[in-house]
C-alpha cells in the first residue's frame, strides 16, 4: 500500500487541523495505520494508531483527549483530527502502515507516506 499524508498548515494555538492519510491499493482495509511526528532535531515519535476496521485506537499520552484518529475504508483514508493544538505539536506528521497491531517505534515501520508539516504558533 502506498500512503500520502496531507492537511498540514499553520494554525494558532488552540486551533484545529485535520490530517488525511490517503492510501492506494485494494488491501488498505487490512492494515493498521499509525501517525508519527518529528519535530526539528528530534526523533520521530508515535502519535496515534488505528486497527484495520477502526475498532481499536491508541494514542500517545501527549495527545490523548485532543487528537482523534479515524478511518474510512471505503475512501482508503485515515484521518487525524487535531484539536486544542499547542506549539509543542509543531512537527512534520507522517503516516505509516503495517499488518500487525500495534508498534510504537518508528524503526519498526518500513511503509511510510511523505510527511505533512504542522506549525502551531503561540
Amino acid at each position: 500500500v502506498q500512503l500520502q499524508a496531507s492537511g498540514g498548515g499553520l494554525v494558532q494555538a488552540g486551533g484545529s487541523l485535520r490530517l488525511s492519510c490517503a492510501a492506494s491499493g485494494r488491501t488498505f482495509s487490512s492494515y493498521t495505520i499509525v501517525w508519527f511526528r518529528q519535530a526539528p532535531g528530534k526523533q520521530r515519535d508515535f502519535v496515534a494508531g488505528i486497527n484495520w476496521n477502526g475498532g481499536r485506537t491508541y494514542y500517545a499520552d501527549s495527545v490523548k483527549g485532543r487528537f482523534t484518529i479515524s478511518r474510512d475504508n471505503a475512501k482508503n483514508t485515515v484521518y487525524l483530527q487535531m484539536n486544542s493544538l499547542k506549539p509543542e505539536d509543531t512537527a512534520v506528521y507522517y503516516c505509516a502502515a503495517d499488518v500487525t497491531w500495534l508498534k510504537t517505534r518508528y524503526e519498526l515501520y518500513t511503509n511510510w507516506g511523505q510527511g505533512t508539516k504542522v506549525t502551531v504558533s503561540s
